[in-house]
C-alpha cells in the first residue's frame, strides 16, 4: 500500500519481504499445482453419479477441520475462540460464505463438462469480475493497462466459448450441454467469486478477520446454506432416493482433500504475498493444466486454446504489472506568496 506522496506504508514492505520467504514460495508452488491438477483430479475420481452437493458439504467439513488444526499450531485458537462473536462473524462472512457455497456447485457442474485446460482458463475470468466487484465495494480504480489487460481477458473467454462449442462434433444436444452445464456455469462461478473476493477484502481490511477464521465461518455458513437448499433443489430429493454418499468411493475424498488445501492455500497466498503473487500462480496453473491434460488424457490442446492461452497470459501479466497509481496534483503558484 503507498500513501499519498507515494510512500510505501510498514505494512506494504513487511508483505513485500515476505512474499519472497521460502514459506510463501512453498505456499505459491502447491496452490499452482492445486490449482492446474483439480480439474483433472475432480474429472478422474468423482463419478458421474455422485450427488454435486454431497461433495461440496464434505470439502467445507474438510476445510474447517484443516483450517482448526492450523489455527491450533501456530496458537491462534484460544484467542480467537474468546474474541469471537456471532453478530461480528455473521457481518464478516456470511454474504460471501452464501456466494461461495453457489459458486463451488456450479464448479462441480462445469468441471463434469468441460475439459481441463479449457476450465481453467475459463476460471481465470474471475480476475475481471474481481477488479469490477472492487470498484463497486471498495472503489479501487484500474489503470490504463489494467483495463487493457481485462478486454483482452474477455476476447479469450470468448474464443474458448466459441471453439468448445464447435469442437464438440455435430450433436447439438452436446454442444448444448457443454455450454449450459459446462460454459455458463464456469462464468457464472468466476461472477461469483469476483463478488465474494470483493467482500472478503473488505471483511479483512474493516475487521480484520484472518484467512484461517474465515475460513472457518465462510465453510460453515456455506455448509447451512446448502443444507437448506436441499429442501428446494433437485439433490434434496436425490439425497433421500439414494443416500447421501451415493456414487462415492475411498478416491472421491482426493479432489476433496484437494480442494479443501486449496481454499487454504488461496487465503495464505493472498494475506501473505498479496494478489501480485496469486496472479503468477494462476499463470502457471494454466501450463500445469495444459501438461497434466496432454500427459495422462493424450489430448493436445485445440487450436482455440492454444491462440487463448497467451492471450490469458498477457493479460494477466499486463495487470499485475501496471496497478493504478493516483496522480498527484501539482500546486499551483500563488501569486501572492511569491
Amino acid at each position: 500500500m503507498a500513501t499519498a506522496n507515494g510512500a510505501k506504508t510498514p505494512s506494504s514492505l513487511a508483505t513485500a519481504n515476505g512474499a519472497n520467504s521460502p514459506k510463501v514460495l512453498l505456499y505459491s508452488i502447491l496452490l499452482t499445482l492445486q490449482y492446474g491438477s483439480q480439474p483433472l483430479v475432480s474429472k478422474r475420481f468423482i463419478g458421474k453419479d455422485v450427488i454435486v452437493t454431497t461433495f461440496v458439504l464434505i470439502c467445507e467439513i474438510f476445510k474447517v477441520v484443516f483450517a482448526l488444526v492450523l489455527m491450533a499450531r501456530d496458537g491462534t485458537l484460544k484467542g480467537v475462540a474468546k474474541e469471537w462473536t456471532f453478530m461480528g462473524s455473521l457481518t464478516a462472512s456470511g454474504l460471501p460464505a452464501a456466494i461461495y457455497a453457489v459458486q463451488n456447485t456450479l464448479l462441480q457442474i462445469s468441471y463434469r463438462n468441460l475439459d481441463s485446460l479449457t476450465f481453467s482458463i475459463l476460471n481465470q475470468t474471475k480476475i475481471f469480475f474481481t477488479a469490477f466487484f472492487t470498484f463497486i465495494v471498495l472503489r479501487q480504480k484500474q489503470s490504463i493497462q489494467q483495463v487493457g489487460a481485462l478486454c483482452l481477458l474477455i476476447m479469450a473467454a470468448v474464443l474458448l466459448s466459441v471453439g468448445e462449442g464447435s469442437n464438440k462434433g455435430p450433436s447439438a444436444s452436446n454442444s448444448d450441454q457443454v455450454l449450459f452445464y459446462g460454459i455458463i456455469p464456469a462464468l457464472v462461478a468466476s461472477l461469483l467469486s469476483g463478488l465474494a473476493s470483493s467482500l472478503c477484502q473488505w471483511a479483512s481490511q474493516v475487521k480484520n478477520r484472518s484467512s484461517y477464521l474465515l475460513t472457518v465461518e465462510m465453510s460453515i455458513v456455506g455448509s447451512l446454506c446448502l443444507l437448506v437448499s436441499l429442501l428446494k433443489f433437485p439433490d434434496g430429493e436425490a439425497i433421500k432416493r439414494y443416500g447421501f454418499f451415493h456414487g462415492w468411493t475411498a478416491l472421491t475424498l482426493v479432489p476433496v482433500i484437494s480442494d479443501a488445501l486449496g481454499g487454504i492455500l488461496v487465503g495464505l497466498v493472498t494475506s501473505h504475498a498479496g494478489g501480485v503473487r496469486k496472479g503468477f500462480v494462476i499463470v502457471l496453473a494454466l501450463l500445469v493444466s495444459a501438461l497434466l491434460q496432454y500427459v495422462f488424457e493424450g489430448k493436445p490442446p485445440s487450436l482455440y486454446c492454444l491462440v487463448a492461452l497467451p492471450i490469458v497470459m498477457t493479460s494477466i501479466s499486463l495487470y499485475q504489472k501496471y496497478p493504478y497509481t493516483a496522480r498527484r496534483r501539482r500546486r499551483s503558484k500563488d501569486p501572492f506568496t511569491d
